[in-house]
C-alpha cells in the first residue's frame, strides 16, 4: 500500500492505496503529518479528483475503490455513493433504502466507520429533522462539505 498527504481547506488528506484501489481517505488537523513530497503513482487519480473537488471543479469520483470493511458496511457505503452532489439523506431515509428500519443504529455506525471521506460521501447524511448529526470527521467539517456543495445563493433585493 501506498500513501500520500495532502492539504486541504479542512485539513492534512491522508491517501492510501494500491493497484487494487483506494483503501482509505481520511483527514486530519493541519500539523499532524507533513505534506507529501512526491505522489505515488497509484494514488495521483485521487489527489486530482480531491483537488478539483475542493475547487469546485467535480461533482462526481471516478475512482477504483478499495475499502476494508464487513459485507453489511460494504452495503451501507455502496448505498452512500448513491446520494447525488448537492443532496443530503437522512439515516431513517438510507435506513429504509437498504431495507431495515430497525438496522438504524447499525447503518449510523457503518457511516461513521467509512474510510473514504469524501469520496464515498457520509457527511451527506443527516438527522431527520434536518440536523447535522454523527460525523467522525467533526461537525464543523460535514457542515462545510454541505455549504461547499450546495452553496446558498445571496438573493438580490433588486
Amino acid at each position: 500500500m501506498e500513501t500520500a498527504y495532502i492539504n486541504s481547506p479542512l485539513g492534512i488528506t491522508k491517501i492510501v492505496g494500491d493497484d487494487d484501489g483506494i483503501a482509505v481517505i481520511s483527514v486530519s488537523d493541519v500539523g499532524t503529518n507533513e505534506v507529501s513530497p512526491t505522489i505515488p503513482d497509484v494514488l495521483q487519480a485521487a489527489v486530482l479528483q480531491l483537488q478539483e473537488y475542493f475547487e469546485g471543479r467535480r461533482t462526481d469520483f471516478d475512482l477504483k475503490l478499495n475499502p476494508k470493511g464487513t459485507d453489511f458496511q460494504q452495503k451501507v457505503w455502496k448505498s452512500l455513493l448513491e446520494i447525488p452532489f448537492g443532496k443530503t439523506v437522512s439515516y431513517m431515509d438510507q435506513t429504509k433504502k437498504l431495507g431495515d428500519v430497525k438496522a438504524i443504529r447499525a447503518v449510523a455506525s457503518a457511516n461513521g466507520k467509512n474510510p473514504l471521506w469524501i469520496v464515498v460521501p457520509c457527511h451527506r447524511v443527516i438527522g431527520t429533522n434536518g440536523s447535522l448529526t454523527g460525523y467522525a470527521g467533526g461537525l464543523s467539517r460535514k457542515k462545510w462539505l454541505l455549504e461547499h456543495e450546495n452553496p446558498s445563493t445571496q438573493q438580490s433585493l433588486f
